[in-house]
């Protein structure tokens, strides 16, 4: 046990609960104990009125664009609920972002086109857009995330809508699961993505705690994550070369191995 690299350190998780698993799992093969403080939980969006249009459209579109595992189990859920089979018109194609988004949509049945090498919005935009002039593109997401895929999208040509697929919220549990794995120590946090940052201070404000958490290194999974760290005067320690979460956890060990 000593000679694995993370032997007795405890790392904050900070993923919603169903997301956990994985990297929990991976810490403790590393030798390490996972904190786990989910600081992000998936409910409906306010209103379904938008998604369920798009979903009763869905032949229309010639692109649909995902950009998380959490959209896609949306869709699938509220497809069943309206009692309307997901399988795609044999003339739309399906661009995921990331490996995990594209599997996640594999599994619902769709035939995934494109998964760009990097694990980033910006890739996304970059191996749509020779695609996407005179296009009907559907992009499926959080509320509240970021415009640039459907800006980028709109200016090189492409008709774009954007609907709600679910919410990312603050569990009520988070400040006070803060404040007791804060008391026990915490070696290191986690962020696999900017929600997760804005999330914890939150969580930290409620809990009455001072943020950034003085003296702890963080670790993003890739560089927009790592930029809301900054912006929140918390710089990472270590960003993934990859961002996933073999990447995130071999940042992780070069903290430590630094």
């Amino acid at each position: 046990m000593r000679d694995l690299p993370l032997a007795g350190r405890r790392i904050l998780v900070t993923r919603a609960v169903h997301q956990a698993g994985k990297l929990s799992d991976t810490l403790r093969e590393l030798g390490a104990e996972p904190v786990e403080v989910p600081v992000l939980e998936i409910r409906p969006p306010t209103s379904y009125d938008s998604l369920d249009r798009a979903i009763r459209e869905l032949h229309t579109y010639d692109w649909l664009v995902l950009t998380s595992a959490n959209a896609v189990r949306a869709l699938v859920e509220r497809t069943a609920a309206l009692g309307i089979d997901i399988a795609p018109s044999p003339s739309m194609k399906v661009a995921a972002v990331g490996a995990a988004t594209a599997a996640s949509a594999r599994g619902a049945g769709f035939v995934v086109t494109i998964v760009p090498v990097s694990y980033l919005a910006e890739s996304l935009v970059q191996a749509l857009s020779g695609q996407a002039s005179g296009k009907r593109i559907l992009i499926a997401r959080a509320a509240v995330a970021r415009d640039l895929i459907p800006d980028a999208l709109r200016a090189a040509g492409a008709e774009v809508e954007v609907v709600d697929a679910y919410q990312n919220v603050l569990p009520e549990s988070a400040p006070e699961l803060l404040r007791e794995a804060l008391a026990a120590g915490i070696d290191a946090a986690t962020f696999a993505s900017s929600s997760s940052v804005t999330h914890l201070a939150e969580a930290a404000q409620k809990a009455g705690i001072d943020f950034p958490l003085a003296g702890i290194p963080a670790v993003s999974i890739g560089p927009i994550t790592s930029q809301t760290l900054r912006e929140a005067g918390w710089p990472p320690a270590a960003e993934a070369n990859r961002s996933d979460i073999s990447g995130l956890t071999a940042a992780l060990v070069r903290v430590f191995e630094g």
